[in-house]
């Protein structure tokens, strides 16, 4: 576990935008909201209407996302954590890997099917996969003299994760952003709330950031909507959601017998947006790829 310095310093590495994740290329299904021209709702004179339009989305967005991804997030975090208190002190690890890769993949077979449209699993896949790459190429240890000698700690999460992506590649697993993301913080050591709300809050800036490139609202604005409109939408849907699990019976613990998956389970709370996005590459011409 790591202490709370060690933790900032994680998540400043973590919210970096020039982190190679892939991000930049998919707009979540927002290009395709403006393109078909919906308009957008609760009009303000006070505000332009490509403001008014990215929040109606964002809103939109950040509900439907939290509500499918979080559950997915904790539950594979949690199962990072049991990886890492049974492999203290044990000698052979490959048993215990392969159990664990097991439970990874489930959820991430899981997730593919409550991911509805092909454009949104293509994007969450190209993500997922770069964060697992990001793990192995950039936040390992360097592989210098005066670098640091890894703990079999490290060593054995390490396995994990190449491993994962070695699945990945051979289309063994989907390796969906969620996924991913729990297996990254994980690793990492990130506290499980600090990574629920930091994968909301990067989701609410890049969909800020698509409406950045595609003209519906300046970089200025961005910021401001950023800092005082997304928080508290981030904050409750996250607050909403942090106790969501997937049902998984893998997972279960005492306190979840009486798991009600349409209470609380993952689900897809925002049909029209998963058709948005689904026509995303009808359009005849595309900033994004997703």
């Amino acid at each position: 576990m790591t202490d709370d310095n060690d933790e900032t310093y994680i998540l400043l590495l973590l919210s970096d935008s020039n982190l190679p994740t892939g991000s930049f290329v998919a707009s979540s299904g927002f290009e395709s909201y403006v393109k078909h021209g919906f308009p957008s709702t609760g009009l303000s004179e006070s505000r332009p209407n490509g403001t008014q339009r990215t929040l109606t989305f964002m809103r939109n967005s950040i509900t439907a996302y939290a509500r499918n991804a979080l559950p997915f997030i904790s539950d594979v975090h949690r199962a990072m954590g049991h990886f890492l208190e049974e492999i203290v002190g044990t000698s052979d690890v490959d048993p215990i890997l392969d159990v664990h890769l097991k439970k990874l993949q489930e959820l991430d077979e899981l997730y593919d099917v409550m991911t509805l449209n092909h454009v949104t699993k293509r994007a969450s896949r190209s993500q997922g996969v770069a964060l697992l790459t990001l793990y192995s190429k950039g936040f390992s240890m360097p592989s210098s003299s005066s670098a640091p000698v890894q703990s079999d700690r490290v060593k054995d999460t390490s396995a994990l994760v190449a491993r994962y992506k070695t699945l990945v590649r051979a289309q063994d697993a989907s390796g969906h952003l969620p996924i991913c993301w729990g297996i990254l913080t994980g690793a990492l050591g990130l506290k499980l709330d600090r990574a629920q709300y930091l994968h909301i809050f990067l989701h609410a800036r890049s969909l800020l950031s698509a409406s950045v490139r595609i003209n519906e609202i300046g970089p200025y604005n961005a910021q401001q909507i950023l800092l005082h409109l997304a928080r508290p939408i981030i904050e409750a849907e996250v607050e909403k959601c942090r106790n969501l699990r997937t049902g998984n019976p893998l997972f279960s613990t005492e306190g979840e017998l009486d798991f009600d998956e349409t209470i609380h389970g993952p689900a897809n709370t925002w049909p029209l947006g998963e058709i948005i996005a689904a026509r995303h590459d009808l359009q005849h011409s595309r900033v994004f790829n997703s």
